[in-house]
């Protein structure tokens, strides 16, 4: 899935603080776990929570698209690239969902929403979140026929 939505920024999602935890729910943290990260268009580097650096593979919580894009599947990243690109040149709001790719036994789902805007002065910025379910998938094995 890779969806981006030239949005009315003014229609906002926003919560009160009062309404923040019953939207969680109390299951959410059963099926998964989620992370906030951001996005600076004017130097290109998104910043990362330490959940999704580590899931990520990554050393550091700061750096490029493509660092972090390097174990999603390769099937998908020029979809995933192209959804960034739009989301940086005009207020947007975008999702995708993939698969990081770690090791040769297993796969980790992984969602992320975001938001770009800011585009009124010399940059902007996105915000985003990252989901991850709480299971892994097995690689695919290719079996040669004896």
């Amino acid at each position: 899935m890779f969806k981006i939505a030239n949005a009315d920024l003014a229609t906002t999602f926003k919560v009160s603080e009062q309404d923040e935890d019953r939207l969680h729910g109390r299951h959410s943290c059963r099926f998964g776990l989620s992370e906030d990260w951001t996005g600076d268009l004017t130097n290109g580097l998104l910043k990362l929570g330490d959940h999704a650096k580590t899931l990520h593979g990554l050393d550091n919580a700061e750096c490029g698209l493509l660092t972090v894009m390097r174990c999603y599947d390769s099937a998908d990243r020029g979809h995933i690239l192209r959804l960034f690109e739009q989301a940086a040149t005009q207020p947007s709001r975008f999702c995708y969902s993939t698969t990081i790719v770690s090791g040769t036994l297993h796969r980790q789902p992984v969602f992320c929403i975001g938001e770009s805007s800011g585009f009124e002065g010399s940059g902007g910025s996105m915000v985003g979140l990252f989901i991850f379910p709480r299971f892994q998938l097995p690689t695919t094995v290719s079996v040669t026929p004896a």
